[in-house]
């Protein structure tokens, strides 16, 4: 499994890079080659449930490391990966909140490994859960804070710096939806 996933990381990457050349747009051409990736890996193989982590996984960590490659906004970046997994996951049979929370804390782990700014990346992927949240029918509010939880996870395991970093992006209302932070065991860094 370890080859398929660092083979699907290096895909995705290529991909990214390519679409982000191609349009310009980061956050369009993420949204686009996530969601097409997804939706097409998801139905050739079948997979659901805790199979489609596996991909998101593997999508969003080469989206990430692609956008980094070129030099893209890595929030903008991280906006396209949420929307993109919401849109190509929608079908797959996978708990929403779940996947957002878990799309979010994958994405704050690589960008901290790529030495991005995980505060412009957690603002993100805020704003794309809050609009895919709109597009599947699901509560803004509720989508919001499940990135904001799996932001501030993740930052957790990365320091203490980037826990206050995230919480300080997800803390103001972003798209007019004040996040709240289910927060007490969770953000406290070592």
């Amino acid at each position: 499994m370890k080859t398929t996933h660092l083979g699907m990381i290096e895909t995705v990457k290529g991909q990214i890079v390519a679409a982000i050349k191609e349009t310009g747009n980061i956050v369009q051409a993420t949204v686009d080659t996530v969601a097409q990736i997804l939706a097409t890996t998801i139905k050739d193989t079948g997979k659901v449930g805790t199979s489609v982590t596996d991909v998101v996984t593997s999508v969003a960590s080469g989206a990430i490391h692609g956008a980094a490659h070129v030099g893209a906004d890595l929030g903008h970046t991280a906006q396209g990966i949420m929307i993109g997994v919401l849109r190509g996951t929608k079908n797959a049979g996978a708990e929403v909140l779940d996947t957002i929370s878990h799309t979010a804390h994958i994405t704050i782990q690589d960008t901290a490994k790529v030495g991005g700014d995980v505060g412009a990346a957690a603002f993100g992927l805020v704003e794309g859960a809050i609009q895919g949240a709109k597009e599947l029918g699901v509560s803004a509010e509720d989508a919001a804070a499940a990135a904001a939880d799996g932001a501030l996870k993740a930052a957790g395991e990365v320091g203490s710096t980037a826990v206050d970093t995230v919480r300080k992006a997800v803390t103001k209302p972003i798209n007019g939806i004040k996040v709240m932070l289910k927060e007490p065991e969770l953000a406290k860094a070592a």
